[in-house]
């Protein structure tokens, strides 16, 4: 099989991350957003707020990594955030997807994309704490315009944001600093349960 086929073929399987559903709502509270979806987004984000990471950063590397960081739920799946048993076997379900899909591109670009999946999920490089906050921060965005509706439906409380975010600020002080503020609005609105 020629390079370009399988580069092909790997595109045609990403159009399925459109299907994958995620709980946040869009802005407008219409509808849940997809993975697609969210990784577009975030894209936009490192673009438009890549000077408010603590280390500068690579932002194409970081894009990327962005861009990769959740096609492997193709097959492991969307885990909510804070689904504890499904967060304890996500890493392996990830693992597995991650050999498959990034074997469907030729050696060295299927090794590069698992190089970039590897480094967001280790959270150690600058890029990869910064797409990491974008990760947490992104749909923290999104619940707080959407009047907190998933986390109103899911019965989340403070404690657990916080406890989700708690490394968010080794991407950007200022950008956490700012869903602070936003956890704060949400708990005295009602939207999330001050425990």
């Amino acid at each position: 099989m020629t390079d370009l086929r399988q580069q092909m073929e790997f595109l045609l399987e990403m159009d399925r991350a459109k299907q994958i559903g995620r709980q946040t709502y869009l802005s407008d509270g219409s509808r849940k957003e997809n993975d697609a979806e969210h990784s577009w987004h975030m894209a936009l984000m490192v673009f438009l707020l890549a000077d408010y990471a603590n280390e500068p950063i690579d932002v194409l590397k970081t894009m990327k990594m962005i861009l990769l960081h959740d096609v492997i739920e193709i097959d492991a799946g969307d885990t909510y955030a804070y689904d504890e048993e499904g967060n304890q076997t996500k890493r392996a379900r990830e693992c597995a997807a991650a050999d498959r899909i990034f074997g469907l591109l030729p050696k060295g670009q299927g090794q590069e994309c698992r190089m970039l999946w590897e480094e967001f999920e280790a959270m150690e490089t600058p890029e990869a704490k910064f797409a990491n906050m974008l990760d947490k921060i992104q749909p923290l965005l999104l619940n707080d315009a959407s009047g907190g509706r998933s986390w109103r439906e899911h019965g989340i409380k403070k404690s657990q944001v916080l406890a989700r975010n708690a490394r968010v600020h080794e991407g950007s002080e200022e950008l956490w600093n700012y869903a602070r503020e936003l956890i704060e609005k949400n708990v005295e609105n009602g939207n999330l349960q001050d425990a």
